[in-house]
């Protein structure tokens, strides 16, 4: 008798979920009365916060960081989706670059700069007592971080540049006489002194501050002053003339322009403007 109430029992409490859910269930032999109450199941669900919110004073995207490390997004799926885009034109030459933020201080890029780049400090220097016009091909590409210390338009950056610079330089006499070294050579005896310079680090360590303010969400402008220390530089200069005077005068140049201290350390100037994605 009592395997028959229990039987009965169980099938309705089977055909009555909902109500075991809210009402207890009682089971009744004959000796005894037991009061089983049933516990809801308690689901919870939380909204993970985005992964991604834009910042407007500081111009970048926040919290990358998760994403690069092993949060929603793989380093595979951050790189081939860029913070930014900026184009860029300074002594390094013409060029941009591609940023990707690691926080809201923090943006690492990827860029190249290069072309003709004489006409943009003027197209001649001064080695001494002699002027010298220069024709360049410039090709330099960078990586680096840019860095946002006080979370605004400030900026500080440093990075590594490849540079493969062909830089080519013509004396200009002055008075028919090139004086170099103390030294006064003749025109008529040297003819034209030119020849080339190379720096001679293959990789070059470059420092800039700056500011990079917003003009709007998604559009900024930027300006940066540094330099890069390329190095040494090997010259190899030649004289049109055919005289002792000439081969002198080109010896005693090379050795100017391979002391000239601003090649060494490469001044960085540059502005440009950033498209954020």
């Amino acid at each position: 008798m009592k395997l028959i109430k229990l039987t009965a029992i169980s099938a309705a409490v089977l055909a009555s979920t909902a109500a075991l859910a809210a009402d207890p269930v009682i089971v009744v032999d004959d000796n005894a009365a037991v009061a089983y109450e049933a516990e809801p199941v308690a689901v919870a669900y939380e909204a993970e916060p985005a992964a991604y919110a834009y910042n407007a004073d500081a111009g970048v995207v926040r919290n990358t960081t998760g994403a690069v490390l092993g949060g929603t997004k793989t380093l595979f799926q951050t790189a081939i989706n860029p913070a930014s885009v900026s184009a860029e034109v300074g002594t390094l030459g013409y060029g941009a670059n591609i940023g990707w933020s690691v926080n809201e201080k923090t943006e690492l890029q990827a860029g190249w700069a290069g072309g003709d780049a004489a006409d943009l400090f003027g197209g001649d220097f001064d080695a001494d007592d002699v002027n010298y016009d220069v024709d360049t091909d410039f090709s330099n590409p960078y990586l680096g971080v840019q860095l946002r210390p006080t979370g605004n338009w400030f900026t500080m950056g440093a990075g590594i540049i490849v540079p493969d610079n062909d830089i080519d330089v013509r004396a200009n006499s002055e008075d028919n006489n090139y004086r170099i070294n103390d030294v006064d050579y003749s025109a008529d005896d040297v003819g034209t002194l030119q020849g080339t310079i190379e720096h001679r680090n293959k990789l070059a360590p470059y420092a800039t501050v700056g500011f990079r303010p917003n003009i709007t969400n998604n559009f900024g402008v930027f300006g940066e002053v540094g330099a890069a220390y390329m190095g040494k530089t090997d010259a190899n200069v030649t004289a049109t003339g055919n005289t002792p005077e000439a081969t002198a005068a080109a010896q005693a140049a090379e050795q100017e322009l391979e002391d000239k201290d601003w090649l060494e350390w490469f001044p960085i100037v540059k502005v440009g403007a950033t498209y954020r994605f």
